[in-house]
């Protein structure tokens, strides 16, 4: 029984046939177009025949039937191999797309009716890392323990290329810029706080933009970047005195007294809640960054990714709830794991990955 919608799909890639079809011959066609792909790769239809385990006069025919059927000439014969004609090399690319579009189908219809597994590789900030991974590792091993997991960290400029070229699977990125070629999912607005060393708790309760633009700041080149955007709003941007990508070099100053920094508020939330950092707000400004989940939008992920997708939701979900993207009360020793409720709360999208 032949199927329409894959005739009218192979005539748009410039095969044509005049006769119906039946399985058997549609099943011989596949097989000539991956012949064909073969010969055309190696040069010769005798180093295709060993490669292929086939005889090379089958080879040769399964070429005479292309050609008869498209009625154009695919291949010279050379004393020593093949050559492509100019319809030979169209007809190539076309031959490509085919297969690539069977193994996506292959591969679709295996991740659908499998456990999900394999590897995946997911990328994170510095900022992230080391606030995401504990937890998303635990709850891989409970619910997906066949899925190995490759980490790369990077700034999230690195990330994005790396989503884009495909070297990696998926990627936690800060306030990306929006493409086609990616479907980004939003996980969660935090605040971007200026940090100092301790401080009373009556001596500032936040910093003003007019404050801020006066005040020489330590932070890295993506926040720079992202805080100096949103303060043009305002008629204003910041005074770096050092753009630091080590987010633990950082944290180190602080400790040592030297700062003020800006960074987003969960970078540093623990030395924030036991008193070893200083948090403020900014108060006539809204500075935050949005973390958002990216994936390749061309074509349907395996499982295992979408699987390790979801993981990534949960656990920023179970972040928040647990107040890590809010401003600690002041004295506060809460438990990491206990529920909270205190702060000004972000604003977290519901979304499923």
């Amino acid at each position: 029984m032949t199927n329409p919608a894959f005739h009218a799909k192979f005539a748009s890639l410039g095969v044509s046939r005049s006769t119906p079809t039946s399985s058997a011959q549609l099943s011989m066609d596949l097989r000539s177009i991956r012949y064909f792909v073969q010969i055309a790769d190696l040069g010769s239809i005798t180093r295709a025949s060993r490669h292929l385990g086939i005889a090379q006069p089958a080879l040769s025919r399964h070429v005479r039937s292309i050609e008869e059927e498209l009625g154009t000439q695919l291949l010279v014969r050379l004393p020593r191999g093949v050559r492509l004609t100019g319809a030979g090399v169209q007809f190539l690319d076309h031959c490509r797309r085919i297969m690539r579009e069977l193994g996506r189908a292959r591969d679709e219809l295996r991740s659908s009716s499998e456990v999900p597994k394999g590897r995946v590789v997911v990328g994170l900030s510095p900022t992230t890392g080391p606030m995401l991974l504990p937890g998303v590792l635990e709850r891989m091993r409970r619910q997906c323990p066949q899925i190995a997991l490759k980490v790369v960290e990077g700034f999230s400029t690195q990330l994005y290329d790396g989503l884009m070229t495909g070297r990696v699977d998926l990627a936690v990125l800060t306030s990306p810029a929006a493409s086609r070629a990616l479907r980004l999912l939003p996980l969660i607005s935090e605040p971007i706080v200026v940090l100092t060393p301790p401080e009373p708790r009556a001596t500032r309760r936040f910093y003003t933009v007019p404050e801020l633009s006066k005040t020489p700041i330590v932070t890295t080149e993506a926040i720079r970047t992202i805080v100096d955007e949103q303060l043009a709003r305002y008629g204003a941007r910041l005074v770096v005195t050092a753009e630091v990508d080590a987010v633990e070099a950082i944290r180190r100053l602080l400790l040592r007294g030297i700062g003020p920094a800006i960074m987003p508020l969960s970078t540093f939330h623990d030395d924030i809640r036991l008193g070893h950092i200083s948090a403020f707000q900014i108060a006539d400004a809204t500075v935050h960054r949005i973390l958002m989940l990216g994936l390749q939008a061309e074509r349907r992920q395996p499982a295992a990714v979408e699987e390790v997708a979801q993981v990534l939701t949960a656990e920023t979900n179970h972040l928040f709830d647990l107040g890590l993207f809010s401003l600690p009360t002041s004295g506060a020793r809460e438990v990491v794991g206990e529920r909270t409720k205190r702060g000004t709360k972000p604003s977290k999208p519901v979304v499923k990955a």
